[in-house]
């Protein structure tokens, strides 16, 4: 008998490519399998207008596709993982990470080539407090404007003038062709990426052992690790994937390099450290960049940072 896959998948441009990319690798690996996308619309999706640290964070894309996994609507959901929680709901577990693209922000404008070439009072576009805690901290003059949206939206609202421009995830952008778009990658030397960002992950019912078997060819390991570092920071600061929280790891040889930054909104302070450990440590690494953070006083932002959103 033929085995079925059911995808389940927000229906923004971005998450389908992420979706058909995940359907692709199966019917690649396993000839012969079916594959279905159940197309879901998220929570987050449905409240555009409102800054999403507001509503609850990025953990609204998430919400009814887990909930589609636990009714066995569907098999697996596919994410960015830049968007997943710290903690995933009872029974289900992400145990594929697929190949990172490039985790880098980009900078997008048609009159500007940097950062650094914005005048004081320019506009810039970006819905994550991440991004705009760091801008804050380097172009204190610079106007930061919420922006939310597919990535198609965000470029049109550029592109009508209502910013003079716009930060976007660089791999979103290549995943959906818009290169050409990109005017600059902003290193993390400049902007520190978040956590996850770039990788795609697939999340299942726990003890599915079918379903494991098939999506385990998908798994790419060095990606992997790398996330499992800048999530154990994270989950160690209790970030969430909505304040401004930063982490990065690189693999080196038998090594992880890795930075972690952690910002109030205004940009006045930001903590940051970094640290190298071996490939095996990668949960410790960032757990001990996590307690760094909170040594300089982390905590105090964060709560700060969770006051004003209200949560």
């Amino acid at each position: 008998m033929t085995q079925l896959i059911r995808i389940g998948t927000r229906k923004s441009p971005l998450a389908l490519w992420q979706a058909y990319y995940v359907r692709d690798a199966i019917i690649r690996c396993h000839p012969g399998t079916e594959v279905e996308l159940v197309e879901i619309v998220s929570a987050g999706d449905k409240h555009l207008k409102t800054p999403l640290a507001k509503i609850g964070g990025k953990g609204l894309f998430l919400k009814e596709l887990e909930t589609a996994l636990l009714e066995n609507e569907v098999d697996i959901a596919v994410h960015s993982m830049k968007d997943v929680t710290v903690h995933l709901p009872e029974g289900l577990h992400i145990p594929v990470i697929c190949e990172r693209e490039d985790p880098r922000d980009a900078f997008v404008s048609n009159h500007y080539n940097t950062l650094s070439e914005l005048p004081d009072g320019a506009k810039v576009g970006s819905c994550s407090l991440r991004r705009k805690s760091q801008i804050a901290a380097k172009y204190p003059g610079l106007e930061l404007v919420d922006l939310r949206g597919n990535v198609n939206t965000r470029l049109a609202r550029l592109d009508k003038g209502d910013f003079d421009a716009i930060i976007l995830a660089a791999a979103g952008l290549k995943r959906l062709e818009f290169d050409s778009r990109i005017t600059a990658l902003i290193e993390p030397e400049e902007m520190l990426p978040a956590v996850g960002q770039g990788a795609v992950g697939i999340e299942c019912r726990e003890g599915d052992s079918v379903v494991e078997s098939i999506i385990a060819d998908l798994h790419h390991q060095p990606t992997a690790i790398r996330v499992r570092a800048e999530r154990a920071a994270n989950e160690k600061l209790g970030g969430g994937c909505h304040v401004p929280v930063a982490a990065h790891a690189i693999l080196s040889g038998d090594e992880i390099y890795f930075r972690a930054l952690v910002a109030s909104v205004d940009g006045k302070t930001v903590l940051q450290c970094e640290y190298t450990a071996p490939l095996n440590e990668a949960q410790q690494l960032g757990e001990r960049a996590a307690f760094e953070l909170i040594k300089q006083g982390a905590d105090g932002i964060l709560k700060d940072v969770y006051r004003e959103l209200g949560s």
